[in-house]
Parts: C-alpha cells; sequence; structure tokens
C-alpha cells in the first residue's frame, strides 16, 4: 500500500514536543513532506537552533514511521525557527526575542555570563546580539576584545542609526565604543536612561532571533527605563552561591515578578559554582558555598539553569577578550549547555505564557 502525506501526519502526531507537552504535527513543525517510490523525507522545524532534544525528537519521528514505511528509506531535516510573543512593534519590530540579563550585585560575572551565552548561541546558529547597558562600568568591549573600536552611522531618512559592531558572530552596542577608553562616565540617571533609550531605537539592530541586555547590577533607572522601552520576553538572574549574593539576587528577582512589572523569570544561572582546576577536571571545590542558586530558584519556583564553574580560562578569556566558550574544555561544555537551558526556556515561555507588553508607570 502507498504510503501518503495523510499517513505521516497521522504517525507523526503521537510523537511530543517533550518542552511543549504537544504532538508535532499540532505545533505546526513538520514542513516539506515528499514521498517518492524509495524515501519518505520532511523538515521538523524546531522553536530554537540550540534545541538540546533534536536527537531525541528525531528518533521518536523515525520510531513513529517504522511502521508504516513500508521498506522506504525516512529522511528527516532538522530546521529552527526561534519563536517570539512580541508581535508588531514600533521599537525593534525585527528582534524576536529580548532578554535581561541581571544580578542583584556587583561581581558576579554576569557581563562574563551575557558574553559567553550570546557566543554559545551564536555558535548554535541564532542570530544575537548584545546591548551594554552597564552604562557607568562597561566590560563588553573589553570581553570581546573590541575596546578600540569606534560603530560607524548610516542615515536612514533623517535618522542617524549606530551600526553594531560585530565580533564573534555577535552584534554589540556599548557605551564603550562611544566614549574615551579611560574616562569617568559621570552622568546623573535620566542621561544614562537617555543613552539606553539611544541603543534601543538608534541602532541598526537587523533581524535578531536573541537581544540580550547586560543590565547594572541592583534594581535601578536602567532597569525600569528598559521594561518602560521595549516588551521584554523574560529576565535572567545571575547569581554566586554565597550568602550575600544570593540576598541580593532575590531583590532583584523580586523586582522582575512585582504586579505593575511582571516580566516572566527565565531561570537563575549560578556562576562561580565550584572551583575545577583545568588539570583535575573531575574535582569540585565549593569555594563560595554550595547550591545557593540552585536553593533560590526553587524556594522563587523558577527554572535552574546551570552552574557556571571558576577555572582560570574564564577570567583569562575575560581579560583577552576571547570568550571561554570559544575554547575546547570544560567551559565551553558549561555554557553550551546553558545556551541550550536559556533557548529551551524562552521557547517554552513563548508557548505558554502571553506576551509582555511595555510597562506603563509614572
Amino acid at each position: 500500500m502507498k504510503v501518503t502525506d495523510k499517513d505521516v501526519l497521522k504517525a507523526l502526531g503521537t510523537v511530543q514536543d517533550p518542552d511543549l507537552k504537544q504532538d508535532l504535527v499540532t505545533l505546526n513543525m513538520i514542513k516539506d513532506i515528499e514521498i517518492s517510490d524509495t524515501t519518505i523525507s520532511f523538515t521538523v522545524e524546531l522553536t530554537t537552533p540550540a534545541c538540546p532534544l533534536k536527537e531525541k525528537i528525531k528518533n521518536d519521528c523515525l520510531a513513529a514511521l517504522e511502521p508504516i514505511a513500508n521498506g522506504l528509506e525516512i529522511k528527516i531535516e532538522m530546521s529552527a525557527q526561534v519563536t517570539s510573543t512580541r508581535g508588531q512593534s514600533f521599537t525593534l519590530p525585527n528582534v524576536k526575542n529580548i532578554i535581561a540579563v541581571s544580578s542583584g550585585k556587583g561581581g558576579v560575572g554576569k557581563s562574563t555570563v551575557t558574553a559567553n551565552l550570546a557566543v554559545a548561541l551564536a555558535k548554535s546558529g541564532a542570530e544575537v546580539g548584545i546591548i551594554d547597558a552597564d552604562i557607568f562600568g562597561p566590560s563588553i568591549p573589553t570581553m570581546f576584545n573590541c575596546e578600540y573600536e569606534q560603530p560607524e552611522m548610516v542615515k536612514e531618512g533623517d535618522r542617524n542609526l549606530i551600526i553594531p559592531i560585530t565580533q564573534y558572530g555577535v552584534k554589540l552596542v556599548s557605551i564603550g565604543f562611544l566614549t574615551p577608553k579611560d574616562n569617568a562616565i559621570v552622568w546623573r540617571g535620566p542621561m544614562a536612561s537617555s543613552a539606553l533609550k539611544q541603543f534601543i531605537s538608534d541602532v541598526k539592530w537587523g533581524d535578531l532571533d536573541y537581544l540580550l541586555i547586560d543590565l547594572p547590577p541592583g534594581t535601578s533607572d536602567i532597569h525600569l527605563t528598559l521594561v518602560q522601552s521595549v516588551p521584554v520576553t523574560g529576565a535572567l538572574i545571575v547569581t554566586t552561591p554565597q550568602k550575600v549574593a544570593i540576598a541580593d539576587a532575590k531583590k532583584g528577582l523580586s523586582m522582575f515578578k512585582l504586579p505593575q512589572i511582571n516580566v516572566p523569570v527565565l531561570g537563575v544561572i549560578e556562576n562561580m559554582a565550584y572551583f575545577t582546576p583545568e588539570e583535575l577536571p573531575d574535582n569540585k571545590y565549593y569555594l563560595f558555598g554550595e547550591n545557593g542558586g540552585k536553593m533560590l530558584a526553587e524556594k522563587e519556583e523558577v527554572p535552574f539553569l546551570g552552574q557556571i564553574p571558576i577555572v582560570q580560562s574564564i577570567r583569562e578569556s575575560g581579560d583577552s577578550g576571547f570568550p571561554a566558550v570559544m575554547k575546547d574544555g570544560i567551559t565551553e561544555d558549561a555554557f553550551m549547555e546553558l545556551s541550550q537551558s536559556v533557548a529551551r526556556q524562552i521557547a517554552i515561555r513563548n508557548a505558554t505564557q502571553d506576551k509582555t507588553n511595555v510597562v506603563q508607570m509614572s
């Protein structure tokens, strides 16, 4: 009996996306079915190129089709189309997801996590950008080895737009590109907020799957300016395990949960979770306490996205401007796994929660 498109869809209707808890056909993830005398071929369109479950989904499809294949070869192409809940927006209309990266206190490695997460997502095939919103302490230019670069401008209509610096596949904008490297930035809050607004609206970002906003520590005018300027897909909370960092991280997390702000918290990232010597990769020494970030996530009922170890190469990579995720080893593994966890939570958030609105506050 000849296999038809209908037969293929019926069989694949039994295969569920493990995260979204619906079948692939209902989710409209099955594309371009073709059946010849020798093959059944189709494409599974995932919700992110960083999907950690693509092999499981592919194998589940093969198992579902085997009983009806009648000896035909099954060819499956895996592609990705990053999801979004933003809808049409006059501000950043071509950016699918805006992700705030926040910490309660300084020194927890928030910018290091932002930089490596962005590069990891770009390595997976996503289009990624970073806004360095830490106006008074910009570190993204140093971490990407482009601290002496200056962005070009382009005129579109009556507007002058900044063209982001592109490094390691990531588009970057920072106040560090626009001011002398060694000069202090002494601005009042409204001036810093104005700079962030310009980075949002006066930059030629193009099409992006993920735009990461590297926020300053704490809760400030910058945070309010962000949520009042654009609909934020979700927030990531970066902390270290020790008690003082957890206490501040909890405050930052609580800000996004406030009813008048209501930005979904995608999860907690525990940085400097343990020390692992390069020569003893199986050894773990908990210098700052153990599982503080994990316990915070459990208490606040938000996802725990992963642990990043302390390794000397991470510090060296930040100083040299060559992100650790680009080097083979445990740091690459940790950040690639983190990027998959983050992409997964964004996809789940987009499938299960309402879109985020721009915050209206007086």
